[in-house]
């Protein structure tokens, strides 16, 4: 291995570090003693490596953990060391420093408490001291990185193979990263704009919205990073992913953001100049008291509680966007055209403008659900030239397909992106609809029709048509012409 801490060399690590877990454990239970391990690892060395900073400058130890105000502070008796010798209850000392931990930076309440260790039967002593043991080297401070980023990468890559071994649960935590790249950059997030995803899963969207700022220059501290989240284990994820992304301004809130939405402020949800989400299909809701919901979110109509929370997530997000908000959202075709009360929710949005882009996304490029999606784009600050219209986009035969899972190239990321940027008709891609048509077609979004997605027929050159028969026409009389000389110069009377 190189002196600095490679990408490459981290993927493979942090896989191993599962292998170690994988045949006794599903998935979904091995992810959480893997992560939490790296993330007590990573926290340990990072305060290392702050406290040391401070010493060269001339503090004393004890000077500088008083001063210590980077990060997060590690307690002493919750530092990487106490566990690295441990052979007997190893589940039980694991418990013990991260609630020592939490304790000392409350920001972490939640991430690291949220499963116990102290079940031999579900961890054995032997599985998690082997689990220390694995993460004991390298070291994972900035300088023993081959570039800062990479520990936030590395992790990610982490959470999509959790995914996919996952499968269906894999979709509640983990929006593959192309599919957020692709909202992002339909959004176009600056710096100084609050930011929400009320279903955040492990809070990707948050992430790769900060990261298109930075990547254009704009401070990605100046930003609003909101996020909330109904299971207990993805809020954990969602925060260890943005703590390692080196993320410590955000506010990830638990609870079901139907029921009981947490990021409010003086009895009104606080608005966002973004809304980026991927909320769990055909959901089961409860209905009840939401005609008088006290935010007023369900004013289009109260979506059935069977199978059928989709709008009732959509009109949440749109009750979220500020007066210039925009929101990109994946939701299930079903939400284009089905009827009953989501027509009328589909009349009332339209009436009042507020749809900008209905894009339809290739099947299979989610773990767990083929499903076919596509992404509703909101808009409360339409440009003038898109007033009362709505551009349909069909990306669906645009992606590279894979044996479990199809994904989005960079080139249809980009195809899709420039269409809906240029709001013009391309012919079998996109069209751009008025409110006659949308009427005409009764409320139904559903972009086949639109945009005839139909294959070409071939067109046919008729003269060259003609030209090639006439040209087939002559060599068969040659043909035959020869033919019957060389009958008569065998003897044959013809």
């Amino acid at each position: 291995m190189s002196d600095k801490v490679s990408l490459e060399f981290l993927k493979g690590h942090l896989w191993k570090a599962a292998d170690i877990l994988r045949g006794s454990l599903d998935a979904s239970d091995y992810r959480q003693p893997v992560m939490t391990l790296l993330f007590l690892k990573r926290l340990n060395d990072r305060f290392e490596e702050n406290i040391e900073v401070l010493i060269k400058k001339g503090k004393s130890e004890k000077e500088a953990k008083k001063e210590f105000h980077h990060d997060f502070y590690i307690p002493d008796d919750a530092r990487w060391e106490n566990l690295s010798g441990v052979r007997s209850k190893v589940g039980e000392a694991i418990d013990k420093i991260c609630k020592l931990i939490e304790e000392k930076n409350p920001k972490l309440e939640g991430v690291l408490t949220n499963t116990k260790y102290a079940d031999p039967r579900k961890y054995p002593d032997n599985e998690l001291a082997e689990l220390i043991s694995h993460f004991n080297s390298p070291r994972l401070r900035n300088s023993d990185l081959e570039k800062e980023d990479i520990f936030g990468d590395a992790y990610e890559y982490l959470l999509e193979k959790f995914a996919d071994a996952t499968k269906k649960k894999g979709g509640e935590f983990f929006t593959p990263r192309e599919v957020v790249q692709l909202l992002v950059n339909i959004t176009h997030p600056k710096e100084g704009m609050k930011i929400c995803d009320p279903t955040c899963g492990s809070g990707g969207m948050l992430i790769m919205s900060r990261k298109e700022v930075e990547k254009h220059k704009g401070n990605p501290r100046d930003l609003v990073l909101d996020g909330q989240e109904s299971n207990y284990g993805n809020l954990a994820m969602c925060k260890m992913n943005m703590v390692l992304h080196g993320i410590v301004d955000f506010n990830i809130t638990y609870g079901d953001t139907l029921a009981n939405p947490q990021l409010v402020k003086g009895g009104k949800l606080i608005t966002y100049d973004r809304v980026l989400a991927n909320f769990p299909f055909s959901m089961d809701w409860d209905n009840k008291g939401a005609e008088k919901d006290p935010y007023n979110r369900f004013r289009f109509g109260v979506p059935p509680a069977k199978d059928k929370a989709d709008f009732a997530f959509i009109q949440h997000m749109y009750a979220q966007l500020n007066d210039k908000g925009q929101a990109a959202i994946i939701c299930s075709q079903g939400v284009l055209f089905r009827g009953s009360v989501e027509q009328k929710i589909r009349e009332g949005l339209i009436a009042e403008d507020a749809i900008e882009a209905i894009i339809a996304i290739p099947e299979k490029l989610f773990f767990g659900t083929g499903i076919p999606a596509c992404v509703l784009v909101l808009n409360k600050n339409k440009p003038k030239a898109r007033k009362d219209k709505i551009i349909f986009i069909y990306g669906a035969k645009d992606y590279k397909e894979g044996k479990n899972r199809n994904t989005l190239r960079e080139e249809d990321i980009k195809k899709i992106v420039k269409a809906f940027d240029d709001f013009k008709d391309i012919d079998r891609y996109c069209h751009v609809a008025d409110l006659e048509e949308l009427k005409e077609n009764e409320y139904n979004l559903n972009v086949p029709r639109y945009v005839d997605i139909s294959e070409p027929e071939e067109e046919i050159d008729i003269q060259a048509t003609i030209d090639e028969l006439k040209k087939l026409d002559k060599e068969r009389d040659e043909l035959e012409l020869k033919v019957k000389q060389d009958l008569k110069a065998l003897g044959f009377k013809i």
